[in-house]
Formats: C-alpha cells, sequence, structure tokens
C-alpha cells in the first residue's frame, strides 16, 4: 500500500531482543488540518531509544518504531497549517502533540501537557505514534521546527532532543554572563550543556569520571574539568555553583550530599539524565546547610527550541556527533554502542534514501 496510508520503518517486536530491528509497514494517525508529514532525511540516536527497547523505562507497545530526533522535508501539509510549507526543511523533537488548551499550553509549557503525546509509544489519534526509524513521520504544526539553512541536517538531529533538554532548563535558570555552571558527565547530554551554557556567558566546570574526557571538555567551552574519582574531589567546590546540571544516567549510584554541597545558596541540583534505578534515600537535612534542591525537566517549549536553533546556527555552534547508515545492522550498532557509552558523543542515522527508496 506505502504511503500516504502506510509508512515503514526499522522496529523492535520484543524488549527481550531490543537490538533486533526488521523493517516493516505501520499505520499513521489519520491527517489532520494542522499536521504535516515528513520524509525522514536523519534521524538521531538518543538514549531513551535505548532505555524504551530493552525495558528499562517499563513496557512499550510493541511493535515499536523509536527516534525522536528527526529532520526531513515537508511533503505534504493540512490546510490549516501556516509555519510549514511543501519542501521546507522541518525537525520534529521528543514530542508530537499536545492539546494546547490547557494552562500549561496556554503559558508556553506544553512540554508538561497532561494531554501530550510523545513522539513514539504514545496513543495518537487512532493510532500509536511512531519515531524516526521510518520512511516518514507525521506531526502537528506545533511540534514541527523550521530547520535554519546555516546547520547541516545530522548535526541539528541531535539538537531536537537532546540539544533541547539541556537548553531549556540553562535559560529557565537564568544562565548566563556572571552565572557559575557545573555540567555532570560529559556525554550525549553533557556535551551539548556545556556547549549552552557557555554560549549563554557562564563559567562552565565539567565534573566528569573520564579524565580523557578533559581535552573535549576545554574544546567545547568548558574553564574548569573535575574527576570525581577521589575521596573529597567535592570539598574545594563547596558553595561554588549557580546551577548544577546533572546529565548523567547513574545518579543512582551517586553520593548525593557530596553534589548538593556545591551548590550556592538556594541553587539546584537539575537532573536531565534519568537512570534506570531509583535515586538513593534522600532526607530533607541533607538541603538545609545551603538550601538546595533537587529537580528535573522534561525537554522544552516550542519558543526554546526555535530559539536555540537560532543560537546554533548564528554562532555556528555544532555538536560532535558519528553517522551510521540506518538499516537493521545499523540500528543495532547504535543503540549498542548508545548503550555502552561507546560514542562520541551522539549519533545519527543517515542515508535514509538508500534504505526506503526516494518517497514522496
Amino acid at each position: 500500500m506505502g504511503y500516504p496510508d502506510k509508512f515503514e520503518g526499522f522496529m523492535i517486536s520484543d524488549q527481550k531482543k531490543w537490538t533486533e530491528f526488521k523493517k516493516q509497514e505501520f499505520t499513521p494517525k489519520k491527517f489532520g488540518d494542522h499536521d504535516i508529514d515528513i520524509k525522514i532525511e536523519c534521524c538521531g540516536v538518543c538514549g531513551s531509544d535505548v532505555h524504551s527497547i530493552n525495558g528499562g523505562w517499563g513496557e512499550v507497545p510493541l511493535p515499536i518504531c523509536v527516534g525522536h530526533e528527526v529532520v526531513g522535508h515537508a511533503v505534504k501539509v493540512g490546510s490549516a497549517v501556516k509555519t510549514v510549507k511543501v519542501g521546507d526543511r522541518v525537525g520534529v523533537g521528543a514530542q508530537i502533540s499536545a492539546c494546547l488548551e490547557c494552562q500549561n499550553c496556554k503559558s508556553d509549557n506544553e512540554n508538561y501537557c497532561p494531554h501530550g503525546v510523545d513522539t513514539y509509544g504514545a496513543p495518537y489519534g487512532d493510532a500509536i505514534s511512531q519515531g524516526g526509524y521510518a520512511s516518514h513521520i507525521r506531526s502537528h504544526e506545533y511540534f514541527t521546527f523550521p530547520i535554519p539553512d546555516e546547520i547541516p541536517s545530522h548535526l541539528a538531529a541531535p539538537m531536537l532532543c537532546a540539544g533541547l533538554t539541556t537548553y531549556s532548563p540553562l535559560v529557565r535558570a537564568g544562565v548566563g554572563p556572571g552565572k557559575k555552571v557545573a555540567v555532570v558527565g560529559l556525554g550525549g547530554l553533557g556535551h551539548f550543556g556545556v556547549i549552552w551554557a557557555n554560549a549563554l556567558g557562564a563559567e562552565v566546570t565539567v565534573i566528569s569520571h573520564s579524565p580523557n574526557k578533559k581535552e573535549d571538555a576545554l574544546k567545547l567551552g568548558a574553564k574548569n574539568f573535575v574527576v570525581n574519582d577521589k575521596e573529597g574531589w567535592e570539598k574545594p567546590y563547596a558553595f561554588a555553583f549557580d546551577f548544577i546540571l546533572n546529565t548523567a544516567d547513574m545518579t543512582h549510584t551517586f553520593d548525593i550530599g557530596q553534589y548538593l554541597s556545591m551548590c550556592k545558596v538556594n541553587a539546584p541540583f537539575h537532573q536531565v539524565g534519568l537512570p534506570d534505578e531509583a535515586l538513593p534515600a534522600i532526607k530533607p537535612q541533607m538541603f538545609m546547610s545551603n538550601g538546595s534542591s533537587i529537580g528535573a525537566s522534561h525537554i522544552g517549549n516550542r519558543p526554546e527550541c526555535l530559539a536555540m536553533l537560532k543560537l546554533a546556527a548564528e554562532k555556528k555552534l555544532f555538536p560532535m556527533v558519528e553517522t551510521l547508515p540506518i538499516s537493521e545492522e545499523g540500528c543495532k550498532e547504535a543503540v549498542t554502542r548508545v548503550s555502552k557509552n561507546k560514542i562520541r558523543y551522539r549519533f545519527t542515522l543517515t542515508d535514509y534514501d538508500k534504505a526506503f527508496g526516494a518517497r514522496n
């Protein structure tokens, strides 16, 4: 049958066999007036993809096509669409729809809409949303973003989840000149955190368990690099930081008190890395010495995404990305290496025309 009634994607059918991708057809939601069909050019590989397919975050509807860092070209636009025309290069991140009517949506917090729809694995109209390891994606206009000409597609893709997930909490915290920011972990999320915090004017310190990442951290804009592998490593940084952005997904192994001790008075220790396991026991007394707090956030909103892409285009702020041709083997290699942190620092799947044909 094929497009527009059927899309084709590399899908997982068993979470116990989470590296076994098979190309198969799936049915998208019914096309609506605000919808856009995108012929996908490339898609970033996110840690969320791995946590979803391997069961780390629980069960998902199967079969599932993951991927929520999508870049491609619009091939069909709904009658009410005003921001995109056929042929435009656009991107879709980790959210594909929301009600756009509730108080959260109307206050530019649509990323916290109780009726929000994840880009894959969620009820979406009359179907289950499927992601970007696919020939096409059908997205609501509000969650479809024009990609500036200055940003190559394979570099723009990871910005749409990892980039926005780190950019949003930084700007909402007022990070800028005169602020001191610590980024915990220099991986797919962390290296974006360094790029954005530095570009916003803050002094950035990277905290890592990998001494060999120092050169990359400094190249990305960090002023300081701290290795957290010795007893008392945190003591020189007591009350040092206005904002700590934790991008690691191993927080359940942390001594949380060490990190809270580095917060200035009333400063937050903010989570964007999401471990499979629960955090260790936390007592309220841990926060009393400096009035610190622990928080987390979920991606970002449309204005933040557009501002982030504009900043990246104007300042030529590009992530460190490896590419792989999309195929059953390419998907397997990508998710396997991401699961083992054998990537510097994001993957983008490419060569979609070879896998799916020229398409509409």
